[in-house]
Parts: structure tokens; C-alpha cells; sequence
């Protein structure tokens, strides 16, 4: 937990130099040239996740660990400042019997959309607290592929690595689709 303020703050650094430069270049807000990613847009999604425990993160490739996984479902919405640059807040629940909530985040994301193709490779990190086992504070940071089939639909998929303050670290998987505005 000591080099995760270290890991983010650089992120952030990379972020929004390439956020700056890409706004410099002049991006419009939909300039249909640039692809289906656009500066100033509004993004909504809806996705199911998997957390992983710590005993499977570290026996990847060994028998399955009982026990170790929970299914879920969420929510999230992102704005995008520059067309590589956002900021975005994500929701999800995993156990109906606790709280509504159990999870709710917020992240820097970068963004790197590969020409008019419609894949975009992201980076992310952020922080949020969790309501339900454990109340606990968490940072996390995370990878994924983004794919959009036209400027305003898209299906995504992401990983994420969570340290937390009082229980043992853990990996969440998301699988879902987005909408834009």
C-alpha cells in the first residue's frame, strides 16, 4: 500500500500530459474523423463482475479455489474532459442479503482509442469504499479493451486490482456495454 500513492500520482502525471496534448491538437467533440471516441462526451454503463480473493490471485494457475469469487452487477457513468481523459464513478452490488450498495468507486481513466478502429485500450485508478461485508476504504487500479460499434454504443471489458485497508486484497473482473453522449 506504500507505492499505490506513488503508482497513481504518476499515472495521473501521464494521464493529463497526453490529456493536454490531445486537447491541443484540436479533438472536436464529435468530429466523426477521430472515431468513435469523442472529448466532452457523457458515458453511461451497465455490466456483471467477478471479484476474485487473494488465495486465487496468487494460485492462478492451480486447481480452482473454492469459494474464492462472487458474481455481480453494476452500474457506472464517465466523463471524458479531453478524448484520452476521464473521470468516472462506478456502483456495484454483490451480495443481496447486506446492503443495497456494496461497492462504490471513483477513477482517473486514460484512454488510448487506435485510430477509427473502434478499440481503445484503458488504464485506470481511483479509490472508494466498500459497505458490505467489511466497512472499509480501498484504492485500486486497473487495464481493459473498450470497443465501440459506432460513436454512441459499445461493449467493454476490464480488470482491476483492489488493496484495502482492513481485509485482504483482491481482483475484480467487469464485462459490460456503455452508452455515450
Amino acid at each position: 500500500m506504500k507505492t499505490t500513492p506513488l503508482i497513481l500520482g504518476t499515472a495521473l502525471a501521464i494521464m493529463m500530459t497526453t490529456s493536454a496534448r490531445a486537447e491541443h491538437e484540436g479533438h472536436d467533440h464529435r468530429d466523426d474523423s477521430a472515431g468513435p471516441y469523442h472529448a466532452r462526451e457523457f458515458v453511461f454503463e451497465g455490466f456483471g463482475s467477478a471479484s476474485v480473493g487473494r488465495a486465487t490471485i496468487d494460485n492462478i494457475s492451480a486447481n480452482r479455489i473454492k469459494n474464492d469469487a462472487r458474481l455481480g452487477a453494476g452500474i457506472g457513468m464517465s466523463y471524458y474532459i479531453t478524448r484520452c481523459f476521464g473521470v468516472g464513478a462506478d456502483a456495484y452490488v454483490e451480495n443481496t442479503a447486506h446492503a443495497f450498495v456494496d461497492n462504490v468507486s471513483t477513477s482517473a481513466i486514460f484512454r488510448i482509442p487506435i485510430g477509427t478502429s473502434g478499440f481503445a485500450p484503458y488504464i485506470y485508478g481511483g479509490g472508494g469504499h466498500e459497505f458490505d461485508l467489511t466497512k472499509q476504504w480501498f484504492a485500486h487500479l486497473g487495464t481493459g479493451m473498450e470497443y465501440r460499434f459506432s460513436s454512441a454504443f459499445g461493449i467493454f471489458t476490464d480488470a482491476r486490482y483492489v488493496l484495502v485497508d482492513k481485509t485482504s486484497n483482491y481482483g475484480v473482473v467487469r464485462l459490460g456495454f456503455r452508452t455515450s453522449f
